[in-house]
């Protein structure tokens, strides 16, 4: 029998991961994200996959960022009891990442319950902080470049794909068949992490494409955060920066530490890392030497460069100071968590400064800032954007275009076949586009549900 891949998420988007590999009654499911950014994909949470969670034999991730992650625990509450293979980087952080999720969703029904803003009644979580404790008992753990068998006669192994802490590529191989999924290719200048390992030989590529369409700026992190924070600084200002609790927050972190040190900024400008999260992944780094770039020293500047903002009642006093000062707060698309709180409070004050630190997904309030709207909804209501809106371009964790090439020109052969997925499908077809001219591959974007060969 021949073996085919169905496309259940990061497929005509860049958001909700999931790639069902099946081969002679045995299916492999890798990665498991959840859908965010637009309702309509959002929605899809909601959804039953085509396949029963009992009839998927093992699961494998990426990396434990929640649009390639965090539809873990409903799958397994919905009847999943495999396997779910991931490096101890990932397994660590998903034991953060996943629980906070349950439980920030269980915290935003409850808060609509209050106020009477859904239109459910009553809203409920898509799955609970149980849930996600539940899910990691199905955790196991490899390191990069050891082979292991997901399913018997099924190999697998992990290479370093740079994104974040834990996150790899994968190389499966089945019934004569090697498939290489990218998983989240971070860059080879990054200001934080290490390189992306060469790419191995493969007969199937399935490649990221969140910017498929276009190319970093020369400039680093610190020539754009730099005068950002020193003008918010000298007007008294409170600057608060949505951020990835794994990866962004970290980096954002290091580069204010950087800037402190170089006397870009003041060093005695207060900075907040208000999200439990973010304040675990962050200590992380240090059990991870060999994946970041950052010396013993620059490690500790990091985590001790933020006054670690742990309780609601915490962040609730935090809301009540005024600048200048620096708030971090998940999520990194500004999609909920307490970011929400601090954005309801200060973006109406022309004073202050938003600094989005990414890429912004379509259909996120992220986006909605991004694209200089003068309101935002939150919490059910219209809230007024009147402080300055900054976009890094630098501060990504992912490849550009020209580093995905890169890193596709690293393998050793020409592959038969490459799905260009996880990204937007402007993006996406870019992407395609530059493998058919340059490369002279066959390549394609497949769309949201298609199965395809290997």
């Amino acid at each position: 029998m021949s073996v085919n891949i169905t496309f259940l998420g990061g497929a005509d988007t860049v958001t909700g991961s999931k790639y069902l590999v099946r081969h002679d009654k045995q299916s492999l499911l890798v990665d498991c994200g959840l859908f965010q950014g637009y309702k309509q994909l959002r929605l899809r949470n909601w959804s039953p996959l085509p396949v029963a969670p009992n009839q998927i034999d093992a699961v494998v991730l990426t990396h434990a960022h929640l649009d390639h992650s965090g539809y873990l625990p409903l799958l397994a509450r919905e009847g999943f009891e495999g396997h779910v293979y991931a490096t101890p980087g990932t397994r660590d952080l998903c034991a953060i990442l996943l629980p906070d999720s349950g439980h920030i969703q269980e915290e935003d029904a409850a808060f609509a319950n209050r106020h009477g803003f859904s239109k459910h009644t009553p809203a409920l979580p898509l799955y609970t902080r149980q849930d996600a404790l539940n899910s990691l008992s199905l955790i196991k753990t490899t390191d990069y470049g050891h082979t292991f068998q997901p399913i018997p006669g099924w190999r697998a192994t992990f290479s370093r794909a740079g994104h974040i802490l834990g996150a790899a590529s994968l190389l499966l191989e089945v019934a004569g068949r090697r498939i290489l999924f990218s998983g989240d290719l971070g860059r080879s200048d990054d200001f934080l992490m290490n390189p992306p390992d060469r790419a191995p030989a493969a007969d199937t590529v399935l490649i990221e494409s969140t910017y498929g369409d276009r190319e970093h700026p020369e400039e680093d992190v610190l020539a754009e955060l730099g005068p950002a924070l020193h003008r918010v600084a000298a007007r008294g200002g409170v600057a608060v920066l949505p951020v990835f609790a794994v990866g962004r927050a970290q980096a954002i972190l290091h580069a204010i530490a950087e800037l402190k040190a170089r006397g870009d900024i003041p060093t005695s400008l207060p900075v907040f890392l208000d999200s439990p999260m973010a304040i675990h992944s962050t200590h992380l780094v240090e059990h991870y030497p060999h994946e970041h770039r950052l010396t013993n020293k620059q490690v500790r500047a990091l985590t001790h460069c933020a006054t670690m903002v742990n309780t609601p009642d915490e962040s609730k006093a935090l809301g009540r100071r005024h600048g200048p000062m620096v708030i971090l707060a998940a999520s990194g698309m500004a999609t909920g968590g307490r970011v929400l709180h601090h954005l309801a409070l200060h973006a109406g004050n022309h004073r202050n400064m938003i600094i989005l630190t990414g890429f912004q997904a379509p259909g996120t309030r992220g986006a909605t800032l991004s694209s200089g709207a003068k309101s935002v909804r939150i919490h059910g209501q219209d809230v007024s954007v009147n402080a300055e809106v900054v976009q890094l371009q630098s501060a990504s964790a992912h490849a550009d275009a020209s580093q995905l090439m890169d890193w596709l020109r690293t393998m050793p052969e020409r592959p038969d076949q490459v799905y260009i997925v996880h990204g937007e499908m402007g993006p996406s077809d870019e992407l395609r586009k530059r493998i058919k001219h340059e490369l002279g591959w066959r390549a394609m974007v497949p769309e949201h549900g298609a199965t395809w060969p290997t």
